[in-house]
Parts: C-alpha cells; structure tokens; sequence
C-alpha cells in the first residue's frame, strides 16, 4: 500500500512538474515580446562580406544587417544587437536563443527550412569560382572537379556550396572544408586547393582582398537550381514576427531605399526576385 502511495505521488509531482514545464514553454517570450517589452532585437553573423561583416571601424554591416536594421526599425526597434558566429553555428546559435533572427544572408534551402522559419528572400544570387590568374586549370563546373580526383576545392563549412559539390560526384577526399571565407582565399593562394566556390559576389570580394594572386571566374557553369535566395531566418516559435517582418519586405523590397541600401555591397535590380520561401521550402 505504501509503495502505492508513494508511486502515486511521484507520478502526480511528474505529471505536475511536466505541466509546469508546458506552461511556461507556451508562454516564455518570443522574440516579438522582448522587442515590444525592450525596443530591442538581436542579429546572429558570420563574417562573409558582401551579406555581413565588421567593417574597419568595427560596425556590422552589409546586405542583410543593413535590412534587418531598417525593418526591425519600422517594427519599434530601437537597438539591433549583433552576435558573430561561424557559419555552422548559425542555426544551433539561433536555437539556443543567443540572438533573437539570422541575418547573414542565409541561402532558404528545404533542409533549413525544416529547422527554421524564413522571410521571402531579399536577393536571388549565382556562384562562382575563386582561382589562381588564368585560371590555369580551366576550371569552370563541379563536374571539372568530379572528373579529376587530383583536384581540391575550398567550401565553407555548412554552405549549400558542399551540399552541391558532394550531389556533382566531387569525392569528400577533394572538398577542403573552411571555417569561412577568408580560409577559402588562403586556401587558393597557399595552393592547399585549386578553387574554392561561393557566391559571384564574395569570390569578387574575396579577389580583390587576394590582389593579383586571385581571381573569380566569370564564365562558371552551373545547374539553374543552384540560383540561391537570401533570407532573414527566425525560431519557429517566432512565426508572429517573421509576419510582421515578411509584411514590411514586401512593401519595401525594390523600393528606392532598398536600391540605395543594398547598392553598396553590389547589388542592383538584377538581384530581385519574386520567389517565396514557401515555394523554395517546396524546392520549386
């Protein structure tokens, strides 16, 4: 009877303690409670120039900083904090709640879109290949490198670029995985690897950082459904703000303020797309 008793109780303090847990789950704040609550907000970045960066004096910027700042300010921002991180953390950071939206240009993929929630995208943007001058071993596909062995590509841990590469038969003995972009270029000026591949604008970024040891190729093939679209990426739990966010993008995507905004990190007209993540979270 007494071991009843005491099996009873311990089952009715777990059942009580699992629904405390519940409720304080549905109702711990959401992101959109602490801007509403604090007028504050916080970006997650990986240092990737043009999308976001630390410039030389130390502020964060470029293409999506520069939105989400504009955006969360229509929301009643009144501060946006920024959190660096590598790339691969990005997500796990978002998750663990060490900033509150990422904002680095993050390319909407059906993978990702199962462990976060997506804005429409801000851009739609192609890749190319970060070379020695001349390009000297005629580089110009994924399929170049899976139909040599011999050669090593540079990719950025947790980019899409490796998802690519690995579906093109390039073998995991010839992808040199890097923390982040500057690795990349170190990679191709040391000779560790014969390219490395990104986004058409960081590899332009990244040979002009490289001087006359580097160049991006322009004439890369690629398949169409690489085409990547950048987006803000939020919790799950966040959907109310990602609303509001979507709601003020698309009223102000392709405005003359966005030309202007985004005109310094290369991007024009060329770059808008009217895709939805609904559709690319449906890989169509």
């Amino acid at each position: 009877m007494k071991k009843w008793l005491k099996k009873t109780q311990r089952t009715a303090l777990g059942i009580g303690a699992l629904a405390l847990f519940i409720n304080f789950s549905c109702h711990a704040d959401t992101a959109l409670d602490k801007l509403n609550k604090t007028g504050e907000i916080s970006i997650g970045y990986s240092n990737e120039e043009p999308f976001a960066y630390a410039d030389a004096s130390g502020k964060v910027t470029g293409e999506s900083p520069e939105i989400a700042r504009i955006i969360f300010k229509k929301l009643g921002a009144k501060k946006v904090d920024s959190v660096l991180t590598e790339w691969g953390a990005l997500i796990p950071g978002l998750h663990a709640g060490r900033f509150d939206v990422i904002a680095a240009g993050m390319y909407i993929t059906p993978e990702r879109c199962k462990q976060v929630l997506f804005t429409d995208p801000q851009y739609q943007l192609g890749d190319t290949l970060l070379v020695k001058p001349g390009n000297p071993k005629k580089l110009h596909s994924y399929a170049d490198f899976a139909k040599n062995h011999d050669l090593r590509l540079a990719v950025t841990a947790g980019t899409v670029e490796l998802k690519y590469a690995r579906d093109s038969g390039i073998a995991d003995d010839q992808i040199i995985q890097v923390p982040n972009t500057t690795a990349q270029l170190q990679a191709v000026k040391a000779g560790r690897a014969d390219a490395a591949i990104g986004t058409a604008l960081t590899m332009k970024d990244l040979a002009k950082k490289g001087g006359s040891s580097v160049e991006a190729t322009t004439d890369f093939v690629d398949d169409p459904s690489h085409i990547g679209y950048g987006a803000l990426a939020f919790r799950p739990q966040d959907k109310e703000l990602r609303d509001k966010v979507n709601a003020e993008l698309k009223k102000w995507l392709g405005s003359e303020e966005h030309l202007r905004t985004v005109a310094p990190f290369g991007f024009d007209k060329s770059n808008i797309t009217h895709k939805t993540a609904a559709e690319i979270c449906k890989g169509s």
